[in-house]
């Protein structure tokens, strides 16, 4: 009999800066795994101008997140569509 464990994932974040056209989160917690898979998504959306990370001291900082996306867009919309996104096709994984 195959068992499947469902387990709710969350993310800490901050919001450092919220502007026109701009993001600038903190990631609390988080790794270079999870923002270079944020970041990869990010700049290959048609909407996004540029994103990178920036993890600071590994010790000490917290990474950040930082989008700009085309005029007229909302980077929040983006990012938490992304989210969406990355959460389906996490969901849908089978483990054997």
């Amino acid at each position: 009999m195959e068992s499947q464990v469902a387990e709710m994932i969350t993310m800490a974040i901050k919001v450092l800066l919220n502007e026109e056209n701009e993001l600038r989160i903190r990631l609390i917690g988080e790794n270079h795994t999870a923002l270079q898979l944020f970041r990869t998504r990010l700049n290959n959306n048609k909407d996004v101008e540029y994103s990178n990370y920036f993890v600071g001291h590994p010790g000490l900082d917290d990474p950040e997140l930082y989008l700009r996306v085309k005029k007229g867009k909302d980077a929040v919309k983006i990012l938490k569509s992304i989210s969406k996104d990355l959460t389906s096709e996490f969901s849908d994984l089978k483990l054997s």
